[in-house]
């Protein structure tokens, strides 16, 4: 079976650059985005992509990639087994909406005409709206900071729009969350939208294994819901 890879050269080369020359010299962030994109990032655009994996490590036990990850270590599975649970639980509606609004943002010709097609076809905008914060402050801290560092730009600017075109037109309190700040971000860093999600994987497995690893040592097997909790409810099928 032959392969071809742009990734490395399986002899200490990533995306052109011999490791032992990045050893020491950039980050983790750095690292990951020069194996994602093939480049390395600028300053100004580090510290942006090092406040967005700090957002998006950690917000809840509720959310399906750690429940998710959380259950099935209380079946005594693997630190592995447990976090790949957790990151297969990642979808359209928790963390891959970033992936969905990405590409929304890179084929819009404008706010208006986009928040209208989306309506028209009855479906949700991705990448706005919180079950929990009226206005979500990490996605109000990362647009700053990549307005700080001039990383903001028409993708940015496309987000905020939006924002205000869908409350206007839906008249309800919708405005760009996490997924769509990250997802503007990443479009004005020339990331293509097929790789957004990634963007989420990396930060959230971090989160993931500590929950995992809690679980483990704090908890004991295994996690199942109560029975009167359960509702049997007699029907069609």
């Amino acid at each position: 079976m032959k392969w071809e890879t742009r990734v490395s050269d399986g002899k200490g080369v990533v995306r052109g650059e011999r490791i032992e020359g990045l050893v020491g010299k950039v980050g983790f962030t750095e690292m990951a985005f020069l194996t994602l994109t093939g480049r390395l990032p600028k300053e100004n655009e580090r510290k942006v992509l090092d406040a967005m994996f700090v957002a998006a490590v950690e917000h809840s036990v509720a959310v399906p990639s750690v429940s998710a990850a959380r259950i099935v270590a209380s079946a005594g599975n693997s630190m592995n087994a447990a976090v790949a649970a957790g990151v297969l639980a990642i979808g359209e509606h928790h963390g891959g909406a970033i992936e969905k609004c990405a590409r929304l943002f890179q084929e819009a010709k404008d706010a208006k005409s986009l928040v209208d097609s989306v309506l028209e076809r009855k479906e949700r905008m991705p990448g706005y709206g919180h079950k929990v914060y009226e206005r979500d402050p990490r996605a109000v801290q990362l647009l700053e900071i990549a307005q700080k560092e001039k990383v903001a730009g028409k993708f940015v600017k496309l987000a905020k729009e939006t924002d205000e075109h869908l409350c206007k037109r839906t008249g309800k309190v919708l405005h760009v969350n996490i997924d769509g700040a990250m997802a503007a971000v990443l479009c004005d860093l020339s990331v293509p939208w097929q790789l957004a999600r990634a963007f989420f994987i990396i930060p959230r497995t971090v989160g993931i294994c500590a929950h995992v690893h809690e679980e483990m040592v704090f908890e004991r097997p295994y996690r199942r819901f109560e029975d009167a909790d359960i509702k049997y409810v007699e029907g069609k099928k």
